[in-house]
């Protein structure tokens, strides 16, 4: 009998610890469902207009993009050079009014930028800052050959010396 004694409270005790649980479990729910209520409707942290779907909806379209790829270049860099060659692949960014007129100008533009690119020594190549100069340097020969105002930009979409 002293037996059976000992064995109700064990088992009282594992029913209080689930009753516990369950109902922590169901507090946290309780509680993170109205704190997700409260955060996207606005109560707190902010007006609903600064939900992100909202500032989707405020943003100005894109403007018209033409972006043109230029073949991949492959460009040997000489016989001292420790890398014997160079890969670079650009695109154009360019008005859309003006697109068939810098396609029809494209082998002088990768004329231009190959005779660039050979000019550059590797030591210049491997400075950290040598991508944004030669960029601004490739772009401004690019705007010589298309005229001004037609190419915005130069993007270069691949860089490796090899």
């Amino acid at each position: 009998m002293a037996d059976e004694q000992e064995a109700e409270p064990a088992e009282e005790k594992k029913k209080g610890g689930k009753k516990g649980l369950i109902i922590g479990v169901l507090g946290a729910i309780v509680l993170g469902g109205g704190a997700y209520y409260a955060t996207s409707t606005g109560l707190i942290l902010g007006d609903s207009t600064d939900s992100p779907d909202h500032e989707v909806a405020t943003h100005e379209p894109l403007p018209d993009i033409v972006f043109i790829p230029i073949d991949p270049m492959v460009i040997s860099l000489g016989g001292e050079a420790t890398s014997k060659y160079l890969r670079f692949t650009a695109q154009l960014d360019v008005e859309p009014a003006h697109e068939a007129e810098i396609k029809l100008v494209m082998p002088r533009i990768q004329d231009v930028l190959n005779t660039y690119l050979r000019a550059v020594s590797e030591e210049e190549l491997g400075r950290p800052s040598a991508l944004e100069r030669l960029r601004a340097q490739m772009l401004r020969r690019v705007q010589v050959v298309t005229g001004p105002g037609q190419v915005k930009d130069l993007l270069i979409t691949e860089f490796v010396l090899g």
